[in-house]
């Protein structure tokens, strides 16, 4: 019997994903556990496995195109099964077919006019679309959108070619300004994101405090073990060790506020904030406070090319207990940043800057410092308890072999 396969929850916070690539197409035959397709959700892609089994008897969404939870996308059952009921059941747009199924249908679908109307261009676009171009330099508002109801998709990115630079002629008109008017549609992950920051910061009362770091030592060490290895350590992989070894004494920061109750955590989950072209996701080092600097570099290299990929699991970027943002290499000198949730705390990082620092005997020297914010629940803990945690956290960082001890 022909069953109906619907688009399901892939993350925590999924509510719509597009549906990148089709893995099977129309006429294969599924088992239960095969991946059907590649689904892009709020935060990353994901594949979609089938919990059922059949023939693939119709790709009700195609490549690029969205579709909420619960929405039809495809149809399995059996070789000549009438499907036009479950079909006509089904409230949601006709989409795109998949590519695969594109070569059967083309002779079906008449050529446009000569007087059609050209394509759309800057639209709606699939949240992929949005992340090629950006990288590719390639302004939307001059792709032709391809996808249901004109939206542009990966295929069109991929395609593009500017129609002046085709032609080997030199356009006749001003390029267009990257300013522009336009309405941008917030996407999946910018709605869950403006959401849960602006839960944190209106409901958690945040206390601010900053101190300036002695960066020299902790910058010599790196530097002189890094002229040993070939795979260099970054800055960053060495922070996060540090930081959990800080952690281990003071359970206040590792925490999270319950309402009722507060809930400790016996395992350091550290989360690095990463930009992606839509927005922001936290890859986690898990139990960072039991591994070397060395597997926390692997790791955080892996985690950080997954997540500019969208390649990253839900348990992967979920339930941080601490929380890192670097901002130094934009040259941030300082900035405060915003809780993310579970966590009771986040450290912003400024840039590493040479300043000139007037020692104990009034002697002047150039010392390498960085600014350290941290930015506290101050229902889980009070300022005094907080400003504990980041001068035990300086102290360390000043003298990074005392994580030895």
């Amino acid at each position: 019997m022909a069953e109906k396969v619907f688009m399901i929850a892939l993350s925590p916070t999924m509510e719509e994903g597009t549906i990148q690539k089709w893995r099977k197409k129309e006429g294969d035959m599924v088992k239960e556990g095969d991946i059907l397709c590649d689904v892009e959700t709020d935060k990353a892609s994901m594949e979609y496995e089938s919990s059922q089994a059949g023939k693939i008897l119709k790709i009700v969404r195609g490549e690029g195109a969205a579709a909420r939870v619960g929405d039809l996308i495809a149809i399995l059952g059996q070789d000549g099964e009438d499907i036009s009921t479950l079909l006509g059941e089904s409230s949601a747009p006709a989409s795109a077919p998949a590519k695969a199924a594109e070569t059967q249908v083309a002779a079906t679908v008449p050529a446009p006019a000569a007087t059609a109307s050209p394509p759309q261009t800057g639209g709606k676009s699939s949240p992929l679309a949005r992340r090629l171009a950006q990288e590719k330099g390639i302004d939307l508002a001059m792709v032709a959108g391809s996808g249901p109801g004109g939206r542009v998709v990966k295929r069109d990115i991929e395609n593009y070619q500017p129609a002046a630079a085709s032609r080997g002629a030199t356009p006749s008109v001003p390029l267009p300004s990257p300013l522009n008017d336009d309405r941008v549609p917030v996407s999946r992950k910018r709605s869950v994101i403006a959401t849960r920051l602006s839960e944190s910061l209106f409901t958690a009362p945040h206390i601010f405090l900053t101190v300036s770091v002695n960066m020299d030592p902790l910058m010599g060490a790196r530097e002189k073990l890094n002229a040993e290895l070939k795979d260099k350590l970054s800055l960053n992989a060495f922070i996060i060790k540090l930081v959990a070894n800080a952690i281990t004494r003071h359970q206040a920061v590792n925490s999270s506020w319950m309402g009722d109750y507060i809930q400790n955590h016996s395992s350091v989950d550290v989360g690095l904030a990463v930009a992606q072209p839509d927005g922001l996701i936290t890859p986690i080092v898990r139990a960072a406070h039991g591994k070397g600097i060395r597997q926390i570099d692997a790791e955080l290299k892996d985690l950080i090319d997954r997540a500019r990929s969208n390649q990253l699991k839900p348990e992967e970027y979920t339930g941080a207990t601490f929380t890192i943002s670097n901002l130094g290499s934009f040259g941030i000198e300082e900035f405060t940043a915003i809780i993310n949730p579970p966590g009771a705390a986040i450290l912003a990082l400024g840039a590493v800057m040479k300043v000139p620092v007037v020692g104990e005997d009034e002697d002047i020297a150039i010392q390498r410092q960085m600014k350290m914010t941290l930015s506290a629940d101050h229902r889980v803990m009070d300022g005094a308890v907080a400003a504990a945690f980041l001068t035990d956290l300086k102290s360390v960082m000043e003298d990074p072999f005392r994580a030895l001890l």
